[in-house]
């Protein structure tokens, strides 16, 4: 696959350089640089998209071992699983700044080790808040290379950013459920110590830190066409621009459909009378749904001249799945999974909406931070919501009500979203 994402430049001589035998023996090799380049930046991009989640759903999957061998309260595990969108937050805000400084590769390069430490350091913490604090560590890693991965999209295929948008989505997709279907039984075949079944996933977050360290230094522009001046432009007025707005509503919107779907859903299917072990592999289909599709939709989305359709159609999936849990959860578990895993599929969508919202990787970068950070802090509260709604109430009306209720102005940002407008146009008016 990555062969394919080469250009026809990098694959192809002038044949009129066989006149010059000088030329004859300079281009070749120029060719074949630029073409490994190509293809080793396309590995790197994969393998970060891989490790953007497994810290997170690995330690979903062993949560309750985990509060077990530390000694964890309910409350403080109530709060760990609310850490990742706030760590999101908090840390995607510095991705730009370090960018520009140090450049995006070396960022991205330093995401991975810090992903690898804090993957490595924190089961052998020695209590809740070196657990804690390695966990911070290895989200730091994963917010500033949320951020960027945008940006080096943008900056090295700007003809292509829904096919590599899409790569780039399907393989954090795989990295999710991968991570979540996988990591039991890992431990169990490691002889059950939980441990050790979340320090196995640092040995993946290693490898992704090899492909990028050639990159490290790299801080030019990708082309002559985007000038030295437009990455060390002035900082946009993000705040003035409607469509970043609109695009980091619609982003915190999804996110929080998102939490709640991997939080709850399994819990709603077996309060409904489904088996747990079905009800588990319900939450896996919907999750898995996110491979293919996010392939898929940002190839879509790059080809229309507004991508709010788009974002209209996956909501309308999202309102039918509610409805259909909300009617008969058990009856058609199968088909409100299968229709939640199509609408969760809004986070392609809005990633690559962010690399089409702006002109310039200057503006990618501060669109991304800006969109992702306020997106990230509006999705905390829901799933905390639902929680306490269902605590409450005592079944599942009132949160699937809640659900319902907020896939309503995700649709309507996702229209504002999609306009074919620049956050560069649009700060600078």
């Amino acid at each position: 696959m990555m062969g394919l994402m080469v250009s026809e430049e990098t694959r192809t001589t002038n044949p009129t350089t066989v006149r010059s035998p000088a030329r004859v023996t300079d281009e070749p090799p120029v060719s074949s640089t630029r073409a490994w380049t190509t293809r080793l930046i396309v590995l790197g991009i994969v393998l970060a998209a891989l490790n953007l989640r497994p810290a997170i759903t690995s330690l979903g999957a062993l949560l309750e071992e985990v509060r077990d061998g530390l000694g964890m309260s309910g409350s403080v595990a109530g709060l760990l699983t609310s850490v990742p969108p706030l760590c999101f937050a908090v840390f995607g805000v510095m991705a730009p700044r370090l960018a520009r400084r140090f450049g995006p590769g070396a960022v991205v390069c330093a995401g991975m080790v810090a992903i690898t430490a804090g993957l490595l350091i924190r089961p052998y913490a020695g209590g809740t808040p070196g657990f804690l604090a390695a966990s911070a560590l290895a989200l730091m890693g994963i917010a500033v290379s949320n951020v960027l991965m945008p940006v080096i999209v943008k900056r090295w295929f700007p003809d292509r950013v829904g096919s590599m948008t899409g790569l780039y989505s399907m393989a954090l997709a795989l990295g999710t459920s991968t991570a979540a279907a996988v990591t039991v039984p890992m431990t169990d075949a490691l002889g059950g110590n939980w441990q050790s079944g979340l320090a196995v996933w640092a040995g993946l977050a290693a490898a992704a830190v090899l492909p990028w360290i050639p990159f490290v230094r790299d801080r030019r522009p990708k082309s002559a066409e985007q000038a030295p001046a437009r990455e060390d432009a002035p900082a946009l007025r993000i705040t003035r621009s409607r469509t970043a707005w609109a695009l980091a509503v619609f982003f915190g919107l999804q996110a929080t459909a998102a939490y709640i779907t991997m939080g709850w859903m399994a819990q709603i299917f077996q309060d409904a009378g489904v088996p747990a072990s079905t009800a588990g592999l319900l939450l896996a289909v919907t999750m898995v749904m996110g491979v293919p599709l996010a392939f898929v939709i940002p190839r879509v989305a790059t080809r229309l001249p507004h991508q709010g359709p788009i974002a209209l159609a996956l909501g309308v999936c999202g309102l039918v799945g509610y409805a259909g849990l909300y009617f008969v959860p058990a009856a058609g578990a199968w088909a409100w999974a299968l229709l939640l895993g199509v609408s969760n599929c809004a986070f392609p969508l809005a990633l690559t909406m962010v690399g089409m919202r702006a002109r310039t990787g200057a503006g990618v970068v501060q669109l991304s931070a800006f969109a992702q950070s306020t997106g990230y802090l509006i999705s905390i509260p829901g799933p905390l919501l639902v929680g306490v709604l269902y605590q409450h109430s005592g079944g599942w009306g009132l949160p699937i009500a809640l659900m319902t209720a907020l896939m309503i102005p995700q649709m309507a940002v996702g229209v504002l979203a999609g306009r074919n407008r620049t956050v560069e146009d649009e700060a600078a008016r």
